[in-house]
């Protein structure tokens, strides 16, 4: 994979990981591996800053592969909530814009496509469906990893109490939330996300890959082995350590999310989540090169043409333009978020 991981203790991007039974907020870590939820030293500092509108657009091929099994998933009114619960901050929004984050999500399926796209059906509604539950009693941090922790883990297991599917399929899982003053992601697989900010291309996730140290670790602990076969599989025949769904590869595959915090910067190009179909040819770098160079180019001619159109869809849709003529072997599915739009909208 064609990949340039940003250093989680890189202090330009401050992206605070949150992992499993640690007390560190500035790095990847995991801890019991029976763990659903996650624990951290304190709240992310409030921000006095409130950005407005976004605009997304998503775009996907089947590829070289004989089905698609990627999903994508936006819900724009995701829950209707306070900006202070999704980021601590008292700023308010702009004038006529919601307060309220944005889900964004990509799905990757493996065995078929049935789990990728109940979770792109349910994980949304899961979610805010415990977030309303709790309480900030915690503090707000705490509020969101217990949300996203318990849903991932509650779709799971809807996923073999409703008979989704068999044992053998399974899908990735990468959210992020968009609020006015924070980026939240929850990841498990190795889907990602990136942050263009300013000249600098920020991973908001981290690949659970069967060759990452801990992981590796944490499969041995429990009787399991990486063996290469094509690359680093679990047992030889999962790619990827952490997915939603594949019960027959328990305890070693398990569906515990990792979850970042990142505050909004006024500096914020864009976002790009895609499946690995995209990571396993372009670089973030290059991505995120290719992705900025792309919005200021449209955002100029939008102004110019005095029109409010987004150019996310037609970046979205680049990449994976890109991404198949540089022989991806997979499905590519991208969603591209405009944090710089004058407008809320999306194709």
């Amino acid at each position: 994979m064609a990949s340039d991981p940003q250093d989680p203790n890189d202090p330009r991007g401050e992206v605070h990981h949150l992992g499993l039974g640690s007390s560190s907020s500035s790095s990847s870590f995991f801890g019991s591996d029976d763990s659903r939820s996650t624990t951290s030293s304190g709240e992310i500092p409030p921000t006095e800053l409130c950005f407005g509108a976004v605009a997304w657009g998503s775009a996907s091929t089947i590829g070289r592969r004989r089905e698609m099994e990627d999903a994508v998933a936006v819900a724009p009114d995701f829950v209707s909530i306070p900006c202070c619960h999704v980021g601590g901050c008292a700023a308010e929004p702009p004038s006529g814009e919601s307060s309220g984050p944005r889900f964004f999500g990509v799905y990757d399926g493996h065995g078929g496509s049935q789990v990728a796209k109940y979770c792109a059906e349910r994980v949304h509604e899961v979610v805010a469906e415990l977030w309303k539950k709790g309480s900030d009693g915690e503090g707000w941090q705490r509020r969101w990893e217990m949300a996203f922790s318990d849903g991932f883990d509650r779709v799971d297991n809807e996923v073999i109490a409703e008979g989704v599917a068999s044992d053998i399929v399974g899908s990735t899982a990468l959210v992020v939330l968009v609020s006015g003053c924070q980026i939240i992601s929850s990841n498990c697989g190795d889907s990602r996300a990136v942050l263009c900010r300013g000249d600098q291309t920020i991973q908001l996730t981290i690949d659970h890959k069967p060759d990452r140290e801990d992981e590796r670790e944490r499969i041995e602990r429990e009787g399991g082995r990486v063996i290469n076969w094509k690359g680093p599989r679990v047992l030889g025949v999962l790619a990827m350590s952490r997915s939603i769904g594949d019960r027959y590869m328990r305890p070693w595959i398990i569906p515990v999310p990792e979850i970042s915090f990142l505050s909004r910067s006024s500096d914020d190009e864009c976002l790009i989540l895609a499946s690995d179909g995209l990571w396993d040819v372009m670089s973030n770098q290059e991505v995120g090169e290719v992705a900025s160079r792309l919005l200021r180019r449209h955002r100029q001619r939008s102004l110019a043409n005095g029109t409010l159109s987004s150019p996310a869809k037609a970046v979205a849709d680049h990449l994976v333009k890109l991404a198949h003529r540089k022989f991806s072997s997979d499905n590519i599915s991208v969603i591209v978020v405009d944090l710089k739009s004058r407008s809320s909208n999306h194709l």
